[in-house]
């Protein structure tokens, strides 16, 4: 039997307690499915949304946007006169995420932007009450730095993929932390590396969201 670091029960409740989802959640769901596109999925939709509206958010900045998933959950709980800052590499992916948050009637909250985050970041000022850091994992903590600045107290930093993802290895990620892992991969040293510093950081807390792949959320706390 094959065992998994997150309990899939878990995972069921909180799909069973996420908010409702839409016609376009279905489609952009059913398009994961067909092809295979890594998303956050519901339960941790869901929770991005909560975060979203736990900290009145008005502004939002994500970190590698693929077709728009992520972006389409926060969408509801974002102010009408808010933002939704997307960013991704992928010219057609980013189009996509435009025509899912169109149909959704959010684009006029959402700017698209093509290219690379952290190049990106550098052109906004903030604030960013939520921040979503889902880019390649080995350059998590530059995005952090990127973004640190721009986050007011309270806000929040939610890191996606702390324990699943690809070429991620959750033993190697906790042989880091403990101070060995030394043929640890790219991926998991980018995040063991991020986990240290979030978590050195005195202007934040830092707690793990046990659900998808594994979220840890960071709220400014000075």
């Amino acid at each position: 039997m094959d065992e998994t670091p997150l309990p899939k029960v878990t995972e069921q409740f909180a799909r069973t307690l996420a908010p409702a989802s839409d016609p376009v959640i279905e489609q952009m769901d059913a398009k994961a499915d067909r092809e295979g596109f890594p998303t956050v999925g519901p339960a941790v939709g869901g929770w991005l949304r909560l975060v979203a509206r736990m900290v009145d958010a008005e502004r939002v900045f994500e970190f590698g946007s693929g077709f728009g998933y992520s972006a389409y959950w926060m969408a509801p709980a974002v102010s009408d006169d808010g933002q939704i800052v997307l960013t991704e590499i992928d010219a057609d992916e980013l189009e996509e995420a435009r025509e899912f948050l169109d149909r959704g009637g959010f684009a006029d909250q959402a700017a698209f932007e093509h290219g690379d985050a952290i190049e990106t970041v550098e052109s906004y000022d903030g604030p960013f009450d939520v921040v979503l850091v889902d880019n390649e994992k080995h350059r998590y903590v530059e995005a952090f730095d990127a973004v640190r600045g721009k986050v007011p107290v309270g806000g929040a930093v939610v890191a996606d993929n702390m324990i699943e993802a690809g070429p991620l290895e959750f033993e190697e990620v906790r042989a880091l932390l403990d101070g060995d892992g030394s043929d640890a991969n790219e991926a998991s040293r980018g995040i063991a590396t991020y986990l240290e510093r979030v978590g050195d950081d005195p202007a934040f807390e830092t707690g793990l969201l046990p659900l998808g792949e594994g979220v840890a959320v960071s709220v400014r706390v000075e």
